[in-house]
């Protein structure tokens, strides 16, 4: 069960005042580099890989020179994001898949994004929602946490979040939504050791009720 209407308008209004400039994190210039950049990004923070991608942009700026580079040279770019190798494989084989079945462009349409190498659904929805302006609720684990803790999913699943989160989420709010879960659990409902006490939102958390609990027994 998830919250009643009210209480989920009461905590985007919430979420969007403490937020109102909330934007995707990674630095790009077209859809191609948010692509590349978010396959780049997982287990690894958004300040790193935007350190790595000006150097590796500045050499593969389209999809058909990455996709003629060696992989060997692509991992000595990437080398400090994590899994670099098996990400140097994906944007390579990602790239060459562009340029052959997609005329050179990164299509907007999740069904074909999650076809191209390391692309699954939290990827293509950050593509979606940040490159298209097509309205997505990219789940990673700050999305993840911070829904679940205040109660706007319940699940340990992902894609089940996702589902849950789209069916009581305003579509209109989806990709605002998402980026103010991600700074929400950024700057105060971090996995360890939550800013409970400063949280705007307490009442709603489901950490914070259990944390009350724990310490009236």
């Amino acid at each position: 069960m998830t919250l009643p209407r009210v209480a989920t308008a009461d905590i985007l209004r919430t979420l969007e005042e403490l937020y109102p400039d909330a934007i995707c994190a990674l630095h790009h210039r077209n859809p191609f580099e948010l692509l590349i950049a978010t396959i780049l990004s997982a287990q690894c923070t958004d300040k790193r890989v935007n350190e790595i991608t000006p150097v590796l942009f500045s050499q593969y700026s389209t999809p058909e020179q990455l996709a003629c580079a060696e992989i060997a040279e692509v991992e000595s770019i990437i080398m400090t994001c994590g899994l670099f190798k098996s990400k140097a494989k994906n944007i390579v084989g990602t790239s060459q898949l562009l340029v052959t079945k997609h005329h050179s462009l990164v299509p907007a349409d999740m069904e074909q994004l999650i076809q191209l190498p390391g692309v699954g659904r939290k990827t293509a929805n950050v593509v979606l929602s940040n490159a298209f302006i097509i309205p997505a609720i990219a789940v990673d684990t700050h999305v993840q946490r911070v829904s679940n803790r205040l109660g706007l999913a319940k699940s340990d699943d992902v894609f089940e979040t996702e589902q849950q989160l789209m069916r009581c989420i305003p579509k209109e709010k989806w990709s605002s939504a998402h980026h103010w879960m991600i700074y929400h659990g950024r700057q105060v409902c971090v996995a360890r050791s939550p800013k409970c006490e400063i949280c705007a939102l307490a009442s709603y958390c489901r950490h914070w009720k259990m944390q009350m609990k724990n310490r009236t027994k």
